[in-house]
Order: C-alpha cells, then sequence, then structure tokens
C-alpha cells in the first residue's frame, strides 16, 4: 500500500501496471439460456486495479452515506484485492471507485502488523521537514503507478479519524512509515497520486516514465493474482 506500492520494497512502496479495463464488483460468468445469455452472477472479490491516467484517481471521491451490504462487500473486496497485489494499501479509486474508503495491512516501525479500514477519514499531520527526500529510506511506490518508485517527503506524524465499513468510529495515530502509508492513501481520496507530489528533481525523472510507459492514458489496469506482478513480488 513494498517501496509505498502502497506498496513498498526494501525501500517501502505501492504497485500497478497491465492492460485490461476496470471491471464491476461483479462478473456474469456461468450458466446460459437458449437465447445465449448468461444467467448467473457471481462475486469478483478481486477487483483490476486502474493505473495512473483513468479519469477516477484524478478526482476528489465522494463521500460514504450509505452503510449497508453493498458496502460491506465492496470493503472485503478491496482487502482481498490488497492481499493479492502484496501491497500495504489500497484506496477505492484505486479500482475505479469513487468512493472515500481506504484500506491497510502492513507492519508500523515497533513491528505491529495493523490492519483495517478508514471510511470517511480526516487526516491531520505534522509539518512537512523542509529537506531533500533520502532515496534510501524514504522512497514510495503505488499499485496504480506499476513498475516505478521515486523518493518523496512526508510528514512524519499524522492522525486519521473516520469510520470502518459498520459505521463504528475509528482513530489512529501513527509516526514514521505507518504515517507515510496513511498519507499516501489519504492522497488517493483527493485526486492526488504521490507522483503529483515530487519535488522538481524527481518530477523530471517521472515525467519521462511517464511518457516510456504511456501512464497518461485511460482504460489501463492490472489483475492481481492474473498478470504479473510489477514489482516483482
Amino acid at each position: 500500500m513494498a517501496v509505498l506500492v502502497v506498496q513498498w520494497s526494501a525501500k517501502r512502496q505501492c504497485h500497478a501496471k497491465g492492460a485490461s479495463e476496470a471491471e464491476s464488483n461483479e462478473r456474469v460468468v456461468l450458466g446460459g439460456n437458449a437465447a445465449g445469455k448468461a444467467d448467473t452472477i457471481v462475486p469478483m472479490p478481486i477487483h483490476p486495479i486502474v493505473i495512473y491516467g483513468e479519469p477516477v484517481l484524478h478526482q476528489r471521491a465522494e463521500k460514504i452515506t450509505d452503510f449497508d451490504e453493498e458496502l460491506a462487500r465492496l470493503v472485503s473486496d478491496m482487502h482481498e484485492t490488497l492481499d493479492a497485489s502484496n501491497g500495504v494499501g489500497l484506496a477505492a479509486p484505486q479500482i475505479g471507485v469513487g468512493k472515500r474508503i481506504f484500506v491497510y495491512h502492513a507492519e508500523d516501525d515497533a513491528g505491529i502488523r495493523r490492519r483495517g479500514t478508514f471510511i470517511n477519514p480526516l487526516l491531520i499531520a505534522s509539518k512537512v521537514p523542509d529537506t531533500r527526500p533520502d532515496p534510501d529510506d524514504e522512497t514510495e511506490g503505488c499499485l496504480s503507478v506499476p513498475s516505478l518508485d521515486f523518493p518523496l517527503k512526508r510528514a512524519d506524524r499524522v492522525t486519521v479519524n473516520g469510520v470502518d465499513e459498520t459505521g463504528q468510529t475509528v482513530s489512529l495515530t501513527t509516526e514514521g512509515w505507518f504515517a507515510r502509508i496513511m498519507q499516501h492513501e489519504y492522497d488517493h481520496l483527493q485526486g492526488t497520486l504521490y507522483v503529483d507530489r515530487l519535488d522538481r528533481r524527481w518530477s523530471k525523472k517521472w515525467k519521462k516514465e511517464q511518457t516510456a510507459n504511456g501512464y497518461n492514458v485511460p482504460g489501463r489496469s492490472w489483475t492481481p493474482g492474473v498478470d504479473p506482478d510489477p514489482f516483482g513480488h
């Protein structure tokens, strides 16, 4: 959510790659009738992850108002997709859903594994240091920006408040690596990807890679567990 792909590697990173259209939460795949029409709908828990250039990634996500079975299923699917992606965080826009939801599953700096969901979150961060990012310790990647990672300075401490899929209040205050994950995922809900925040030096490198990889057009995605892992896990 792994180079904050996210996902992160030894540097800690975020995932993405591929070439298939984003698909809905359900797919008609079984059965059929005399007219040749499929007649059975089955769940599709692992969703394709859309790639930079898909409009939903670059728009502010909408607030969740209905806490129902459909939302619970979506959150469950997001966790399934995150696990299959080998990432540490996943936001709903990354699977083509413009809603204010993100899930995470990663160890914090104390080695404690945390797994959870934030819906309609509010993030409060400390000041971002006015120094250059360290390429060895402050590199991010993204499931929606396949195979790439770049250094980025982030706030060291954040507090996130929101609710889970049942509407229960959830709150988390964290520092360091885990705070980076929270900021990365929250940015997705604002329509911002980490590459949009790079400093001048790294932004130039990103623009070259963006052009070389075609990460500027809609309609591209990759599916965890189906397409090759873009970060080689």
